[in-house]
């Protein structure tokens, strides 16, 4: 119903109780809520109505005729106590009401018009009985809204405490937001979104005025490297993904040049060849590659086909996002993995190499790859040749390459060997000083007396370093006179000097043999006639062990006494720290055995015993002289035998 129709009855009412007073005075008196007073306040209307009609009939009675009067009488409004309405006035009324008014249910959205902006609400007419007061925080997003506009909103609440209508219009955008992304969702529409925020792992999208996620990788096609250049920016997205049990959407603008994408590589696959040249851009870097975008097909360049030359990693010769030309080198069949090639746009530098390089001549190079068993030269760009361990130094005793020389030393050799087909090279830095060998004679002679390095032990010798590329071997056994050295490591240390003399020189086979004990005399020369057979010393038993017992004379001397020679004359048995005397039975210098017995010192028998034994080897001794003296006998009777018989 219109405002100015209302005003309409309300004048109507008023004119009513001009002309009823009896009516105005009972409407004006307060009603009750009751059904049972409002029919008693009805049926005393229609009472009263009738006896009015009963008034004015009883007055008409005296102007008209009955019959014309009972024409003419209401009996509808005699019946219902109201007037009848023609069903063409009640339709245009009803048409009315829809069109100006809403029905004013809770969490009903619908549209309303600004009519007023104060400095903090905007007032907005519904066409319901009151007008409706939204904050200004809801239109932040729209700092144009002005007097006028149409907006849509949602009845939060019919009535507050104070009869204000409450209206919200971000939870209007909200609910119509939500059936606009699942409708966009279903059908696959475009949707626009502003960029509001960066986040981790991708942006924040307002859409719709919802919240959704952008993924970095959902952003284009290629990886992108600078997220906030998407900042504050209206791009087209697609919803790809809703979760209504949290509220969350996820679109996505890769999607959109994907489909023009495929178009673009379903067409450039189809004219791929290998050896075909093709413009790219660098897309990623990796440690073993470079990723080429060939517009819309992805290409990868091994790191070993970047260039002639080694590189350790990619960057050192792309960068992100240049213009680089490619060869295809190979691809799958379906096309889908593409190897390219960056290199291959020049010639081999193997081939570019002059050709009076020989053998014997002298280069330099860059060291670019160091193993355990050499390094690798880079005499020019792609070509590279190897320098054995062996080929850095004279010495013989090998070490690993990085003694010698470190990655990025400029070094100069010689070539050894030269294979330009095979494009193999062999290079050498010892070759550029002269051999220690060619005159080993003149400064190592035997029985010269030098001074070396210990570098390397084995279990039956010392290796000893006298100058780079010339090694000599100790043997254990030549280490010193008296100690019983069971390996090596117990008489010196590695890298101390050592003096020694030269024992033996083989030149062809490049062998030293050293000794070190000759360079003092032999103290068992001495010890010979000390511990001379038969001679009584006094000492005490060092340890027990299960044979028998050790006996220290010195620090260079030691003797041993079996189980049976340690029986005093008591019977009883030496014990360690015990001194006692003790008689040599037995002396080798060769093995240094010195055999002692303590008790053949008071055992007399056994002393005289051993004197015929000698005397029995004295004679066995004496036999061959016999036996010689019998043949020359022999020899005088043949010779005479033979002149007897005139021979």
């Amino acid at each position: 119903m219109a405002k100015e129709d209302i005003k309409t009855e309300e004048n109507a009412s008023e004119k009513d109780k001009e002309i009823n007073p009896k009516k105005a005075s009972k409407e004006s008196k307060p009603k009750k809520s009751t059904k049972n007073k409002e029919a008693k306040s009805s049926a005393k209307s229609k009472s009263e109505e009738s006896k009015e009609v009963s008034e004015t009939s009883t007055d008409n009675k005296k102007e008209k005729s009955p019959d014309k009067f009972l024409k003419e009488f209401d009996w509808h409004n005699y019946e219902e106590g109201i007037e009848k309405v023609d069903e063409e006035k009640l339709k245009d009324f009803d048409k009315l009401v829809k069109e100006n008014f809403v029905e004013t249910l809770t969490n009903e959205v619908v549209e309303g018009t600004v009519v007023h902006i104060s400095e903090r609400d905007a007032i907005i007419d519904i066409n319901a009985k009151s007008e409706g007061v939204i904050s200004l925080n809801e239109f932040r997003y729209n700092p144009s809204l002005a007097v006028g506009d149409k907006v849509e909103v949602l009845i939060d609440i019919r009535e507050d405490a104070s009869g204000q209508l409450i209206l919200s219009h971000r939870k209007a955008r909200v609910i119509q937001a939500w059936d606009r992304v699942n409708a966009a969702h279903d059908t696959g529409e475009v949707v626009n979104g502003f960029v509001k925020c960066r986040t981790k792992g991708g942006m924040i999208v307002d859409v719709f005025g919802i919240e959704a996620f952008l993924p970095g990788s959902q952003i284009d096609v290629k990886p992108i490297r600078d997220y906030d250049q998407f900042v504050n920016k209206t791009m087209e997205f697609k919803v790809v993904k809703i979760n209504h049990e949290f509220k969350n959407v996820v679109v996505s603008h890769k999607a959109l040049i994907e489909a023009d994408i495929e178009l673009q590589k379903k067409e450039i696959i189809k004219q791929l060849e290998k050896g075909q040249i093709l413009e790219g851009s660098v897309k990623n870097i990796t440690t073993y590659g470079v990723f080429m975008d060939l517009g819309g097909v992805d290409g990868l360049v091994h790191i070993t086909d970047l260039s002639w030359s080694r590189i350790n990693h990619p960057n050192e010769i792309v960068e992100l996002d240049q213009k680089l030309k490619v060869v295809i080198l190979d691809f799958d069949e379906d096309k889908s993995r593409i190897q390219l090639g960056l290199k291959q746009l020049s010639k081999h530098p193997w081939e570019e190499l002059g050709e009076d390089l020989k053998i014997g001549d002298v280069v330099k190079g860059k060291v670019v790859v160091i193993a355990d068993y050499g390094a690798f030269i880079e005499i020019a760009e792609g070509v590279e040749g190897l320098i054995h361990v062996s080929e850095m130094s004279w010495s013989t005793h090998l070490r690993s390459a990085q003694d010698f020389v470190k990655v990025g030393d400029q070094i100069e050799a010689k070539i050894l060997t030269f294979d330009k087909e095979e494009r193999k090279m062999s290079l050498g830095v010892k070759q550029l000083t002269p051999d220690p060998w060619t005159d080993i004679t003149k400064k190592y002679p035997v029985d010269s007396k030098h001074t070396g390095i210990v570098r390397n032990f084995t279990n039956f010798g010392v290796f000893v370093e006298l100058e780079e590329g010339v090694d000599g071997l100790i043997y254990i056994s030549d280490l010193s006179w008296t100690k019983k050295i069971k390996h090596p490591r117990e008489f010196c240390n590695a890298n101390e000097n050592i003096e020694i003399v030269v024992l033996e020189l083989d030149v062809e086979n490049r062998k030293l043999s050293l000794g070190h004990k000759q360079l003092t005399e032999n103290p068992w020369d001495k010890y010979e006639e000390e511990f001379a057979m038969n001679s009584i010393h006094k000492s005490s038993i060092k340890e027990m062990v299960p044979k028998g017992a050790i006996v220290k004379f010195n620090d260079e001397v030691t003797g041993f006494v079996p189980l049976r020679y340690i029986v005093k004359e008591d019977g009883s048995k030496l014990e360690v720290n015990e001194e006692a005397d003790f008689r040599v039975i037995e002396f080798n210098k060769d093995s240094k055995r010195i055999v002692l017995s303590h008790s053949q010192t008071y055992t007399k028998k056994e002393v005289e015993s051993e004197k015929p034994v000698k005397k029995k080897k004295s004679k066995a001794k004496e036999k061959p002289e016999i036996k010689t003296t019998l043949g020359d006998a022999n020899e005088q009777l043949k010779q005479l035998k033979d002149k007897m018989d005139g021979k």
